[in-house]
């Protein structure tokens, strides 16, 4: 939603200051300019993306729309679920939480977690790495390593549509550019005609440089680093698991494992030691 409050901001004011200088609107309706600037930054990204990074971007314009991360509902609930299994691990063993782990979608435990279910990266990534402690007996620094590990090369790859639109971003200032000189180019086949034939030549051959550095700082530039941000938000998930996962195994307390955890949260988002607590009592 603030995606699209931000388009109509920016639209608003700039259009807005235009007018109000009296501008002609008609003068920036140039097809030819759009067809130059934005078929050629299409071709940039098919040139620069590999398929599998197209795709990556095509399913990522989906977040732009979402408030990225899980929330401090969705964080409480991570929160309660570890504790969850953790406890049970203490009362029955490792091998008490196998069926979980291996079905999520149909244990009575993980089911109770709406907002974790949604999350199928995060619920994988927690999976995955208790069937690691219940198949091995890995020292927590191990542990850790590997989880690390799993989250980085995660990130990395979440990363992906970000850094591709950047950088088609970066190009579309020279992509105006290159709009531009082609009107100038046509305006120099006129030379002969009368001045107000040439102006309006030149102004339809600058409409594309001003087209590429709106949409540069405008549209695309901002649209990669919220991407970014809200992959940065959903990373939070894979940092509460790690560190609560580690600590339990390193020989914490459910309940101080899972503060491990809460600790990991932005303090934006941070339930309280107080909230976790009635959750916990709850659950």
């Amino acid at each position: 939603m603030f995606v699209l409050i931000g388009i109509f901001v920016v639209l608003g004011a700039v259009i807005g200051g235009y007018i109000m200088e009296h501008g002609n609107l008609a003068v920036l309706f140039q097809p030819a300019e759009v067809v130059i600037i934005f078929g050629a930054a299409l071709g940039s990204l098919i040139i620069s993306a590999p398929p599998k990074a197209l795709k990556l971007i095509l399913k990522s314009i989906g977040k732009l729309l979402s408030s990225g991360g899980m929330g401090k509902a969705g964080y409480l609930e991570l929160l309660t679920l570890l504790y969850q299994i953790f406890s049970k691990i203490r009362k029955e063993g490792l091998i008490s939480i196998e069926g979980d782990i291996e079905n999520p979608e149909k244990s009575p435990v993980f089911t109770k977690y709406k907002t974790v279910m949604a999350n199928h990266h995060a619920l994988n990534y927690l999976c995955d790495n208790l069937k690691v402690i219940i198949s091995t007996n890995v020292p927590p620094h191990e542990l850790d390593n590997l989880m690390e590990l799993d989250t980085e090369t995660h990130h990395h790859e979440a990363m992906t549509p970000a850094h591709n639109i950047a950088r088609v971003a970066d190009a579309l200032p020279g992509l105006g550019i290159v709009a531009a000189v082609l009107g100038v180019v046509l305006t120099m086949g006129k030379i002969n005609e009368p001045p107000e034939v040439l102006g309006h030549s030149i102004g339809a051959a600058l409409v594309g440089t001003f087209m590429g550095v709106l949409m540069c700082y405008g549209f695309v530039g901002p649209i990669a680093a919220n991407l970014e941000a809200k992959i940065h938000e959903d990373g939070v998930a894979f940092n509460i698991i790690r560190i609560a996962l580690v600590a339990f195994v390193g020989g914490a307390a459910p309940q101080m494992a899972v503060e491990f955890g809460r600790r990991a949260i932005p303090s934006s988002d941070r339930p309280s030691f107080n909230e976790l607590e009635e959750a916990i009592r709850k659950k």
